[in-house]
């Protein structure tokens, strides 16, 4: 069982379906957890679930204030951040020609832009620690490609790129980052989709099932151990077998 008791991790985009299950996972491996996200009612409950987790709520579109808001959090985690993880982002979907310019940069900013930012002010701490792990969270769609999701197959294709760059840049720095990507997992969101969609999307899975959050959850959990010490700039993809890499 993987315990990560001293280990103080940050994550982004908490709130979500599959940001909810990674915090969960984390706190019972017994992570220190810094949570984010913008929603406050859901950040309420997640400080009234996890009574070990700070939470924060910060808007990650807001390139200028992530230099202090790292610095803040740094200074709360007394001076160790030992492990990020890039799990907020977007969607606003548009078919390419139909796409206006803010759709296309409104997505690129906080999936892509962002997370370069918080990457990059964080690993300024992880350098001063000689350690650090940075975990990206892509989309299985940043692979293939999706009708109506240029913008956001882009920057998450994006994150893969610049996640390999990250590797190469800080290795020898003992700072692994590395990606996982989702294929179609079940959550709030995706239980709004059509039955008959449903069936057609999971008819192109081998496993024939859809993903769960607690899949994800896990592999992120790996990467966060010193069970991977000696991966970075990889992908690990968890879609059921839909895309080979």
């Amino acid at each position: 069982m993987i315990n990560l008791k001293n280990t103080n991790v940050v994550l982004t985009g908490a709130t979500g379906g599959i940001g909810n299950s990674i915090l969960d996972t984390l706190v019972n491996a017994e992570a220190n957890v810094l949570a984010t996200g913008t929603n406050e009612e859901k950040l309420n409950t997640i400080k009234n679930n996890y009574q070990s987790v700070k939470v924060k709520k910060f808007d990650i579109s807001k390139h200028k204030e992530i230099e202090n808001f790292i610095n803040e959090i740094n200074d709360e985690m007394e001076n160790k951040i030992d492990i990020l993880i890039n799990n907020a982002g977007v969607t606003n979907d548009n078919l390419s020609i139909r796409m206006k310019e803010d759709e296309w940069k409104r997505v690129i900013d906080i999936n892509l832009t962002s997370t370069f930012l918080l990457s990059k002010n964080v690993i300024k701490k992880m350098l001063k620690n000689k350690k650090g792990k940075i975990i990206n969270i892509t989309s299985v769609v940043g692979h293939t490609g999706n009708i109506g999701q240029a913008n956001y197959t882009a920057s998450k294709a994006g994150l893969v790129a610049m996640s390999k760059s990250f590797a190469l840049e800080y290795g020898k720095k003992n700072i692994n980052i590395n990606c996982v990507s989702p294929g179609f997992i079940t959550t709030d969101m995706t239980n709004k989709i059509d039955e008959n969609y449903k069936e057609t999307l999971k008819s192109k899975i081998p496993l024939d099932k859809f993903g769960d959050p607690k899949d994800v959850a896990n592999t992120v959990l790996f990467l966060c151990s010193n069970l991977s010490d000696y991966i970075t700039g990889e992908t690990i993809h968890v879609n059921g077998g839909m895309y080979f890499s």
